[in-house]
């Protein structure tokens, strides 16, 4: 009789454990979940380090790319709801078809020349812009780096067909850069910060031509379902910038860690890539036209879409 009663009273148990773990189960599963791409060393790093995501009622799950084109492919393909990348890119995503929409826009607090440049070995005859006639560079088609490059060209009058430009990832370009199987290489901050350390010297950088701004691009079809979601993401990464403004050592250990970049690098990285929210105005919008129209220039874009309606402006409000 008490053998039996323990087989019961076992089972009892069983059956109670079972269902608290399909309630628990039920629950996970209901928890919304935000998917947030990434570049390496950038929102991740911050939010992360600063707690800005403590208390979030979702999940962000992170995908991590090197450049913005990857990452504007996996938005644009619908494999990511969010993802932050600077204007150049955005914009050629945007123009070439992509669904994207920028739901904010944040302008860079300081004017680093670091942050981007042309890049060239120490030892190098190539002095300016004029000289690059007939040389190789390296950049990711439709970045910052390419729309640096452009810039200097036209700047000096060179056609962009005077040029011989070779695509790569950022890991690809720094090791033709190393090799010397290329003359020069159009980038941005990490590598730029890495390269001058190891001797390289800028022919052209932000200092001239200006740094970009700095997007949040959602994916067309998450907008509607994920409104609440992106808002409140939104809101947390102004903050997290806030806490990495505020604590640059504490950030430059985190991101040291995230990236394996030395610490002074990790600390000059974020210098020159601080940022402040911006309000979506006449003045950004003619911005992005700017890069447009120089894209097409180059013969590189056919733009159909309206400019303005890559904006969606309503999470400003």
């Amino acid at each position: 009789m008490a053998k039996t009663k323990l087989i019961l009273i076992a089972g009892a148990l069983i059956a109670s454990a079972g269902v608290a773990f399909a309630v628990t189960q039920y629950r996970a599963e209901q928890v919304p979940v935000l998917r947030v791409a990434n570049q390496k060393g950038q929102v991740k790093a911050m939010m992360l380090a600063s707690g800005a995501l403590d208390g979030a009622s979702y999940k962000v799950e992170w995908s991590e790319f090197p450049a913005a084109q990857p990452l504007l492919e996996a938005v644009g393909g619908g494999a990511a709801d969010l993802g932050l990348a600077a204007d150049a890119p955005f914009i050629f995503a945007y123009q070439s078809g992509s669904p994207v929409k920028a739901i904010a826009v944040q302008a860079p607090a300081n004017q680093a020349a670091e942050a981007l440049a042309i890049l060239v070995k120490d030892g190098s005859s190539i002095r300016s812009p004029q000289d690059l006639v007939g040389r190789t560079i390296a950049t990711t088609r439709g970045s910052i780096g390419h729309h640096l490059l452009l810039q200097a060209l036209e700047r000096a009058h060179i056609p962009a067909d005077k040029v011989k430009v070779t695509f790569l990832p950022p890991g690809d370009a720094k090791a033709a850069f190393d090799s010397g199987s290329i003359d020069a290489w159009s980038t941005w901050t990490p590598y730029t910060n890495v390269a001058v350390k190891e001797g390289a010297r800028a022919v052209a950088d932000a200092s001239d031509y200006g740094l970009p701004l700095y997007i949040d691009i959602a994916h067309d079809a998450s907008i509607a379902p994920k409104r609440a979601l992106l808002a409140d993401f939104l809101q947390r990464e102004a903050k997290a910038v806030a806490w990495a403004r505020a604590h640059p050592d504490q950030f430059a250990a985190v991101l040291a860690k995230e990236t394996g970049l030395p610490i002074d690098i990790a600390r000059a990285s974020f210098e020159r890539s601080n940022r402040i929210s911006q309000p979506v105005d006449a003045k950004v919008i003619a911005h992005e036209q700017a890069i447009v129209d120089r894209y097409r220039r180059a013969g590189l874009i056919d733009p159909k879409r309206d400019v303005a309606q890559a904006f969606d402006t309503s999470f400003g409000s």
